[in-house]
């Protein structure tokens, strides 16, 4: 079996949430159990960070992941979904995992795989702790895929879990109100185990202050840190949030002795996150004349940040490359787009991805105007066309959006 071979069946054999939506969705950790129980139950021996949140979380998992690099730890970092290979999702101390590991473990395993019916987050969670245990990883942070009670990451006992924030995203799996959702993600809260909480509101703080009682574990607010004091080479305004919620997960994780975590390797990790975790689509630039920017927000919470950052900027014409999945809820999120933007809607090039004429016919009901291109790239072509030096291009809406044009 050839790498792109292995690839191939991961991706096709069976659903995927990426791909095909909620058909992939399990509710329950029965296949997750016996899938580490089958592999020696890696899980147990590595440790580990666990992080969730509606927004926010991939970043602070990078920025954890480089502060404990830069610390001298030997890290782990599983993240989803991938941008352009998959092995983004599966790295060591920034290094993604070798295609060799990738096909033997797909070889070794298949035939169980099948047996079990296991979705794609079941195998792909599989492979990284088995991959991590095997390479005796110091600590691995764990970013869950969806949700956190029914995630397929949730059979670890984290040092610290992490919640970033919650909002109204995945509404379909989660709940359709804040305590609903903030019920699903504070279900990574553990025994005894301290968590982190980003940003509580009014609605979601009750949640897991009873959660935390029942559980017998601490809270720690990361919005109440002042004058941090520190800066991330992620450059975008939400990043000021995450960055809170990292130090504050550090500070947490020191209390126990066994790590060491000077502020030089906070302010170096802080620093590299980009350069040692690998991470794209972030408020990156792409070119500065004219101003070309993606970003992987794709719900009204983190496009709220971003657009706002946009409004903030000198710009002569703002030209927006904007494409969505066909789940979400179009009308709390088009109504934040500006008027006097011109755009280039288009789709994904993903099963679940929203047709760009219906994309158009829906932000014409907000006075949002432009045209329709069959393919990311095209759109993202007559953005480039049509700028001038002094405008801006924003390209985003959706992950697989930024994907392409990267």
């Amino acid at each position: 079996m050839t790498y792109d071979e292995a690839i191939n069946w991961l991706f096709v054999q069976l659903p995927m949430y990426q791909k095909v939506g909620n058909k992939a969705y399990k509710t329950n950790l029965d296949n997750t159990y016996k899938l580490a129980s089958y592999l020696n139950n890696p899980e147990k021996k590595f440790k580990s960070i666990h992080v969730a949140g509606t927004n926010g979380k991939g970043s602070t998992s990078h920025m954890l992941a480089s502060v404990l690099q830069e610390a001298g730890y030997k890290v782990g970092l599983y993240t989803s979904p991938h941008l352009k290979d998959f092995r983004e999702r599966i790295r060591i101390n920034g290094k993604m995992m070798p295609q060799q590991n990738v096909v033997d473990f797909v070889e070794k395993n298949q035939a169980f795989f099948k047996e079990n019916r296991l979705s794609f987050f079941e195998m792909t969670v599989g492979m990284a702790f088995h991959y991590f245990a095997y390479e005796k990883v110091d600590i691995a942070v764990i970013e869950v895929g969806l949700g956190g009670r029914l995630d397929s990451t949730n059979i670890i006992s984290p040092e610290v879990s992490v919640i970033t924030n919650i909002g109204l995203d995945h509404t379909q799996f989660l709940g359709n109100t804040l305590p609903e959702i903030a019920v699903e993600k504070a279900g990574i809260i553990k025994a005894d185990v301290p968590c982190v909480i980003g940003k509580a509101l009014e609605e979601t703080k009750p949640v897991f202050e009873r959660i935390a009682l029942t559980k017998k574990t601490k809270l720690f607010y990361a919005e109440t840190l002042e004058n941090v004091g520190f800066e991330a080479d992620l450059k975008g305004n939400y990043q000021q949030e995450n960055i809170k919620t990292a130090l504050t997960t550090i500070s947490v994780l020191k209390q126990k002795e066994q790590w060491k975590i000077t502020k030089e390797n906070i302010k170096k990790g802080l620093g590299k996150v980009v350069t040692n975790t690998g991470l794209q689509g972030r408020w990156q630039v792409l070119n500065n004349e004219p101003l070309t920017v993606c970003d992987t927000a794709h719900n009204k919470e983190g496009l709220t940040f971003v657009l706002n950052q946009i409004k903030g900027l000198k710009k002569e014409q703002l030209h927006i490359v904007v494409g969505f999945v066909n789940d979400k809820k179009l009308s709390s999120i088009l109504a934040l787009f500006p008027k006097n933007a011109k755009y280039y809607f288009t789709k994904p090039d993903n099963q679940r991805g929203l047709l760009e004429i219906e994309l158009m016919k829906s932000a014409a009901h907000f006075g949002l105007k432009g045209q329709v291109y069959t393919s990311v790239k095209e759109a993202f072509k007559a953005a480039k066309i049509n700028a001038k030096n002094k405008d801006m291009i924003y390209v985003g809406g959706s992950t697989f959006v930024v994907a392409e044009i990267l």
